[in-house]
């Protein structure tokens, strides 16, 4: 499943809810000679030192150094440099590493560069976009097509959404020559790039099936002055669900590239995303997390973080969720919004009071409980001896805790 911030709150403040199924270029690049598809000479290095060895490995006459960071805008953010001469390469080595990268896909903070990519520089004739996704409308594999390479794709769905080639492919059969081909053709591609063409979708297409996919894409994917189709950039995104299944994609994890509480969160089987707001949001399930987000911010108010300690709720688990919670700085009040299904609202209530008196309780914090035994629920709370505002109306509950955040 592909995560979302609510609609009108702030953007999560690093890219790191996606680590486990984002990779580097580089390691896309690797996936990407497995399968077929030709990709520019690079190192990896991790010390400026080794650039110039690298540029020499390389050969020619010029060199790219790519930031290595899970964010997408890195040359908007000034993560990719095309140097010269070698002592260019190294000087642009030594500023990105160590360095934090900030694109228009992190937050003020950026991103750490542990690593950077020195690739050989290409002779580019053409730029063009090529990938994948799944397209939950008509529930299949759907190739995405255009001729405005290194472009946003977006932007050219949104200014051209002429230029952009779909091709949707049978969910009981494979890609074939003859869609390869219709697509090239759609591309304006000359009968003598139709090889090399397609064997850079069947490639894309292996990955995405094999090791299950939400998105792959390749932007720019270039035609050079030697008429060679070569992947410029690489990225792919898969799915979470079946990474059970997927140990060689796991083992692309890079923890440098993840929140620290949302690392710690996932320890717990709590999806907890980082937000740059003030009030502390822990509910059970990804739509009701949504549903209060926004409620929030209709009343004037800004979530700090979005944490879904799932169906299965536990005191253990909320515990550690309100660790989490309370460990940003930018949190001032927290709201508890629990639906009452799988598990008893006393239950969780229980569960609430054994997480207080484990961990503390810094800040205001207001709880609104339904479903199964809320009424219990809410009675064992009042009870308490902890100073905790109930509240069974969602409105209500949203209304206050924003109000205690101010």
């Amino acid at each position: 499943m592909i995560r979302r911030p609510p609609r009108s709150t702030p953007k999560p403040s690093s890219a790191a809810s996606d680590v486990y199924k984002r990779q580097h270029e580089y390691q896309a690049k690797d996936l990407f000679k497995n399968n077929n598809i030709k990709v520019p000479n690079f190192v990896v290095v991790s010390s400026a030192e080794k650039t110039a060895q690298a540029c020499e490995k390389l050969g020619g006459l010029v060199w790219v150094v790519k930031a290595q960071v899970h964010a997408g805008g890195r040359g908007k953010g000034g993560g990719v440099i095309v140097c010269k001469e070698i002592k260019d390469a190294v000087n642009a080595s030594k500023k990105l590493l160590g360095s934090k990268l900030i694109t228009p896909q992190t937050d003020s903070n950026g991103q750490p560069i542990n690593e950077v990519i020195i690739e050989a520089g290409q002779d580019i004739a053409k730029e063009l976009y090529l990938g994948l996704l799944v397209d939950r409308g008509s529930e299949r594999i759907t190739v995405l097509a255009s001729t405005e390479g290194g472009m946003d794709i977006e932007q050219v769905a949104s200014e051209t959404p002429e230029k952009i080639i779909k091709k949707k492919i049978d969910p009981l059969g494979k890609i074939t020559l003859e869609d390869c081909i219709e697509i090239a053709n759609k591309l304006n591609l000359d009968a003598s790039l139709h090889s090399q063409f397609s064997q850079t979708l069947v490639g894309l297409f292996n990955i995405f099936t094999e090791h299950d996919a939400n998105l792959i894409e390749i932007n720019p994917l270039v035609i050079t002055g030697n008429n060679e189709i070569i992947a410029l950039d690489g990225k792919i995104d898969f799915d979470d669900n079946a990474l059970y299944r997927n140990e060689s994609i796991l083992a692309l994890r890079d923890i440098a590239q993840e929140d620290e509480k949302e690392r710690s969160a996932s320890e717990y089987q709590l999806n907890y995303i980082s937000l740059d707001g003030t009030v502390g949001c822990m509910v059970n399930g990804a739509g009701l997390a949504m549903a209060t987000m926004d409620l929030i911010e209709y009343h004037g108010g800004s979530p700090a973080n979005f944490l879904d300690v799932g169906g299965g709720t536990t005191s253990e688990r909320v515990a550690k969720a309100f660790e989490i919670i309370q460990s940003g700085d930018n949190v001032k009040a927290i709201l508890v919004n629990i639906f009452g299904g799988i598990v008893r609202c006393d239950l969780i209530a229980n569960g609430i009071l054994q997480a207080i008196e484990k961990v503390g309780l810094s800040l205001p914090i207001v709880v609104r409980l339904e479903g199964t035994n809320a009424k219990e629920g809410l009675e064992i709370l009042n009870e308490s001896q902890f100073e905790i505002i109930t509240e069974a109306d969602l409105t209500k509950a949203a209304q206050q805790v924003v109000e205690m955040a101010k």
